[in-house]
């Protein structure tokens, strides 16, 4: 039977790590639709060839054999794994680990196949990660500021934006790119849809402005213009319309899987006092 579950990363990785999880498939191969996050993903299917999936701006579709176990890692924007190249060179593409860390990946991936079981491997690698942020990784603070601002609560001008952070909007761009792997705008469409997801798999109640509840009250919350703007927006990242994508409910997605891991620190973000923008 086909599994998958998310859990929150160990405390040292929450700063840097949304969401960690284990899935399995079972006696059949299993079909799985890859979401813009705006950050990079490890895969990791025991037995096989770790990799990073690079931020991704439209939907990916993976076939995923039978009987197949993968751990996984989802970074939060901004904060990718220590990396020989800027993240816009890795825009919807899938690199091997081995490749990318050398001997370093040689010896996790060795690690994590004698693991034995899929939990133990993904303790692996999570303190293989926390090890490497400690040692080496720095965050780009300006980066990490502006993708706060960018969080879909309240609506922030990129031009402004880049002012209030002492950037001009081409600095701001650059950064951006080099450590989300897309440009400040582009991100702040992922980030929206991603909030529309997140308060709809929670079951959060829509504040009923403009007269919309559900779905389309939703929609509102997170800034879209209304509940068309949002399937626009749904289609171009997901290839799905709202409704077959969550399965014609607001509150769980149509693929079955728990999702609570993942949207729990994505909705904490509401609380944060305004960025005034």
């Amino acid at each position: 039977m086909e599994s998958y579950v998310e859990r929150p990363p160990l405390p040292g990785l929450a700063g840097v790590v949304r969401t960690v999880w284990i899935q399995r498939t079972g006696e059949a191969p299993y079909v799985q639709r890859h979401l813009p996050t705006g950050g990079v993903e490890i895969h990791f299917p025991i037995g096989g060839r770790a990799q990073l999936v690079g931020p991704l701006t439209g939907p990916e579709i993976e076939v995923i054999p039978a009987h197949t176990a993968i751990v996984g890692v989802r970074f939060h924007p901004g904060t990718a794994p220590p990396l020989p190249t800027v993240l816009d060179d890795l825009v919807d593409l899938r690199l091997g680990l081995v490749e990318l860390w050398g001997s370093s990946g040689e010896g996790l991936v060795e690690a994590m196949a004698r693991a034995g079981t899929p939990e133990r491997a993904l303790a692996l690698l999570q303190i293989h990660l926390l090890r490497e942020f400690r040692r080496a990784v720095r965050v780009d603070p300006l980066v990490g500021e502006a993708v706060k601002a960018l969080m879909p609560w309240h609506q922030v001008n990129i031009d402004t934006l880049a002012t209030h952070l002492a950037l001009s909007a081409s600095q701001l761009r650059r950064r951006c790119l080099h450590a989300v792997g897309v440009s400040p705008k582009v991100l702040q469409r992922t980030l929206r849809f991603q909030g529309f997801l997140a308060l709809a798999q929670a079951g959060v109640v829509s504040t009923g402005r403009r007269g919309a509840d559900g779905m389309a009250g939703l929609a509102v919350d997170v800034g879209y213009a209304d509940q068309a703007h949002l399937s626009r927006e749904c289609l171009r990242l997901t290839g799905l319309t709202p409704h077959q994508l969550l399965g014609g409910d607001i509150d769980r997605c149509a693929c079955g899987h728990e999702h609570s891991a993942s949207y729990k620190p994505f909705l904490a973000t509401r609380s944060r006092p305004r960025l005034q923008v």
